[in-house]
């Protein structure tokens, strides 16, 4: 290869960083395989393939020319989209599952009002907020959600790290649809502006408010963006950029320009997903909705886009070591257009949400004009071993575009396992809260008392019933951001602790700004850290002071552990109890508001109700 083909081959994500530099400089790279001698596989002219190998390891094929070994995958850990009637994954769902029913029906349609937004949640002025393109708000939204549903926004982010070991390596990948606006806002305190609107401003705008410290790249336009981005995310995870990656996607259809020239349905979509590599996943006890086994983009040329897209699908297939016999679905932008409309950037994320939600319920969607979902039966091989369940999500090629296809396998099956490390604890948990305001902190508590109260949950005291609390507890200290208003409540089981937020919820003595810095309400007791001065009464920096909390960790001093969380010092990333499984809970509130109330300008959605 010449150094044309070498720095092609590294752009695609065929080739790691050391081992194009090792190329280019003649040098020979380092082999992970015992020393024996790489030989790179020559990839098609204007196409690329991500074959997920373990963090670092470069993508080769073996030394006599044969295919690509099969490789375990990636892990989709977290994932949110929001379609017009269908907010949320529960809702699509159940959208799908009756779309048999009204063949030829296209719903279509908006998300509803884009002058919404919490903009005090994102420490942002609504002024501020109001200058930033709607498919921003909306990304910014779904990403924060993706990460805490993954309970990767406190303590256990730092666990995600790059090769180098770099903490809080995570990648920030977003696709949108053409822009609105081009309006340039100044932030505050002196920032650079920020080209509101242009999309490229999003992953540093939230590695910044999260501190994340991956890579970060925009890809605008085309009905393969999302599944582009998500090549893109598989290629700096496989050379150990990050330890994750967030994919996301907004496409609205606020420009009466953008109406389909063929006068079908138009749509709009957001969402996103969390990726990790699937070892690290299944030791850190995530959640697993699907395994990504193989990517594959490339532009078609001058060829027939239906050839492109098949030429894509074989390589995708090669890459993971499957044939075409293994796969029991294939979801395409012709699948998702009868149910959401043509929703442009974010069709590969319907696609793919389709994909994801059967494989996940066992059962195949209704195809137009069908009466009823089926179930999917695993296939076996020639020998009767059964297989995994896989789809396939393919996007061909528009007019000037990019084609995509992914390889989506089902995730491996999991045996029975405690919900906590260690053991239940009769004399009750110190569940600790956070958020941005009074207002976020009591709508948040209110959330979890709905959850822990729910017919779901275990209210009789039994052991089960302390472990689940023990969980819950867990989670909201590694897994959630610490913030400046603050609760603390110690309880005994989940009824317990949901009557007791829910009576802080509904009488929010203590967290009103009327009220001063703290309070108590009940049996919880808060703060308010926003006007405090100072690193507080300990510092949290000192290899003494971690000792020191992880100490009282260790003796369950449930009440010094209270008392300093609400004096302003972060007791929660001294907690060292050990690794659990993540346990999934309802996200922080979001409190959204007009910003035409800030007397800024709106924009051309419809009118909030």
């Amino acid at each position: 290869m010449d150094h044309r083909d070498i720095l092609t081959r590294f752009k695609n994500g065929d080739l790691g960083r050391e081992q194009a530099a090792a190329l280019l400089t003649g040098a020979h790279p380092d082999s992970t395989a015992g020393g024996a001698p790489l030989t790179t596989a020559v990839a098609r002219p204007r196409a690329a393939v991500s074959q997920p190998p373990p963090a670092r390891a470069l993508t080769t094929a073996p030394a006599d020319g044969g295919p690509p070994a099969p490789v375990d995958g990636y892990a989709i850990t977290a994932l949110h989209g929001r379609f017009p009637e269908a907010d949320g994954l529960d809702a699509f769902w159940h959208t799908a599952v009756l779309g048999g029913r009204d063949a030829g029906r296209r719903t279509g349609g908006s998300l509803g009002s884009v002058d919404d937004f919490d903009a005090v949640f994102f420490g942002l002025t609504p002024q501020g907020a109001a200058l930033m393109d709607p498919q921003e708000r909306l990304l910014l939204e779904v990403l924060w959600q993706t990460l805490e549903t993954a309970g990767c926004t406190g303590a256990r982010l730092d666990t995600l790290t790059a090769a180098d070991g770099e903490p809080r390596a995570v990648g920030v990948y977003v696709a949108h649809g053409p822009v609105g606006r081009a309006v340039v806002a100044q932030e505050p305190a002196g920032d650079a502006p920020v080209a509101a609107g242009a999309g490229v401003g999003l992953p540093a705008r939230l590695s910044t408010l999260l501190d994340l410290r991956g890579p970060g790249h925009c890809v605008g336009g085309g009905e393969a963006a999302f599944l582009v981005a998500l090549h893109q995310a598989l290629s700096a995870l496989r050379a150990g950029e990050c330890g994750a990656a967030l994919v996301g996607v907004a496409d609205l259809r606020l420009d009466p320009a953008r109406r389909h020239p063929e006068g079908g349905e138009e749509g709009e979509g957001v969402g996103a997903v969390l990726l990790r590599p699937l070892a690290a996943a299944r030791a850190a006890g995530d959640t697993i909705h699907a395994v990504v086994r193989a990517t594959a983009v490339a532009h078609p040329g001058r060829r027939a886009r239906d050839a492109a897209a098949d030429g894509l699908a074989r390589r995708a297939l090669a890459a993971a070591g499957v044939t075409a016999v293994g796969v029991g679905l294939r979801e395409t932008e012709a699948t998702v257009s009868a149910m959401t409309g043509d929703t442009g950037a974010a069709t590969g994320l319907a696609a793919l949400v389709r994909a994801v939600l059967q494989l996940r319920h066992g059962t195949l969607l209704p195809a137009p004009g069908d009466s009823s979902a089926v179930p999917w039966v695993r296939p076996h091989d020639e020998s009767g071993r059964e297989l995994p369940r896989r789809a396939t999500v393919a996007v061909r090629p528009t007019a000037g575009s990019t084609a995509a296809h992914v390889l989506l396998e089902e995730p491996p099956r999991r045996g029975p396992e405690l919900i906590a490390a260690g053991p239940a604890a009769a004399s009750g948990e110190l569940v600790l809260l956070s958020a941005p305001t009074p207002e976020h902190l009591a709508a948040t508590a209110r959330r979890l008392a709905d959850r822990v109260l729910s017919a779901d949950a275990v209210e009789d005291g039994t052991q089960d019933d302390r472990r689940l609390l023990a969980a819950l507890a867990r989670e909201l200290r590694l897994g959630r951001a610490v913030r400046d208003c603050r609760l603390a409540v110690v309880a005994r089981d989940n009824g317990e602790l949901g009557a007791a937020l829910r009576a802080f919820a509904d009488d929010r003595v203590g967290v009103d700004d009327r009220h001063g810095a703290g309070g108590a309400c009940g049996s919880v007791r808060c703060a308010d850290l926003r006007a405090a001065q100072g690193p507080g009464v300990l510092s949290g920096e000192l290899p003494e002071t971690r000792a020191y909390l992880a100490a009282l960790w260790r003796g369950r001093r449930l009440d010094a552990l209270a008392r300093l969380w609400l004096a302003g010092v972060d007791v929660t990333a001294a907690d060292t109890a050990g690794a659990a499984p993540v346990l999934p809970l309802p996200t922080s509130a979001l409190l959204r508001r007009p910003l035409r109330e800030a007397g800024c300008p709106g924009t051309d959605g419809p009118t909030p109700s």
